[in-house]
């Protein structure tokens, strides 16, 4: 489990084809300093799990079901990626409970500078719309956000994809990919389970 708040900014050293998998190498210095194998670490939301771990670089297998549903696919050597390390009993709880599970992909569609801080509008795959509100949370590449504004749900099933907003500070502008994505970069996506657990239960 995690909480959203990324540790570090990563660099993919490499990525091997495995056939039905991949094995992901990504040099974080803060985020393997105490990693030994079998931990779990969030690369851009998605929870993987240390094979190796030398000089500052740990690899990961990523399985082809991972590759399909995340943005994963699309890394290549030097891409920069988010960090964060699994939660322990001791840990703050800096954002929300972040499984690095994604349940989609949606694209960076406009960004819009303020003073302060920066809007940032993502699409939102319609399946998942229900589970997102405003002032809610939301998991976009690994990082917890609150959701500033949610547009509408469209009511036509052809309709895949609506939008929401998110304000971010000065301190995620400088610390996440986030801070310079430009329309059109893929993000991972994964709302707050919580809600998905009380729709579980309300049908049941």
């Amino acid at each position: 489990m995690f909480t959203g708040i990324v540790e570090e900014l990563g660099t993919v050293e490499g990525i091997e084809d495995l056939g039905d998998a991949a094995r992901l190498t990504v040099r974080g210095p803060l985020v393997t300093g105490d990693a030994a194998r079998g931990d779990s670490i969030s690369v851009c939301g998605v929870c993987l799990t240390v094979v190796d771990n030398t000089d500052g670089a740990f690899s990961a297998d990523v399985m082809q079901e991972t590759l399909k549903r995340s943005s994963l696919g699309r890394l290549s050597a030097g891409s920069t990626v988010n960090l964060e390390r699994a939660v322990t009993p001791t840990t703050r709880l800096g954002g929300h409970i972040v499984q690095g599970h994604v349940d989609g992909v949606g694209e960076v569609l406009d960004r819009t500078p303020t003073e302060h801080w920066e809007l940032v509008r993502v699409s939102l795959p319609t399946g998942l719309a229900r589970y997102v509100v405003e002032k809610g949370s939301i998991t976009v590449d690994g990082i917890s956000l609150t959701v500033a504004a949610v547009d509408d749900v469209p009511t036509d099933e052809a309709v895949e994809q609506c939008s929401f907003t998110v304000s971010l500070i000065p301190e995620t502008l400088a610390r996440t990919t986030l801070g310079n994505a430009p329309p059109g970069t893929p993000v991972n996506l994964e709302v707050d389970v919580i809600a998905k657990y009380v729709e579980r239960l309300v049908r049941s």
